[in-house]
């Protein structure tokens, strides 16, 4: 497995981790849907697709209010940069549609 986002951020929001008391479980860490998508465990590298997770402190909202944000994260460009050329690379509206949610008009 490559690195996922708990480990690349060291949020602690991962399950037993630091931060879980203080903020619970990242859904992120646990959302099965997506498990193995870009080759991580469960949301760990499709984070900005999962609605709830966390960053600069703050708990995000859905994926169309969070985006522009991911697009600047460091994690996310890592993801991208590894996956973008791979046949098992999936779109945000793929993962999207994984989620069962709804890819606005530009695919996000």
């Amino acid at each position: 497995m490559k690195t996922n986002c708990w480990e690349f951020k060291v949020c602690g929001r991962e399950p037993g981790g630091s931060k879980v008391n203080e903020f619970g479980v990242c859904p992120a860490a646990i959302d099965k849907k997506v498990n193995g998508i870009h080759d991580g465990i469960n949301g760990g590298r499709c984070c900005w697709a999962v609605a709830g997770t966390l960053c600069g402190g703050v708990v995000q909202g859905t994926f169309s209010k969070k985006m522009l944000d991911c697009m600047v994260c460091d994690h996310y460009k890592t993801v991208f940069k590894d996956e973008k050329n791979s046949v098992n690379y999936k779109t945000p509206a793929e993962i999207l549609a994984i989620l069962g949610k709804q890819a606005g008009p530009f695919g996000y």
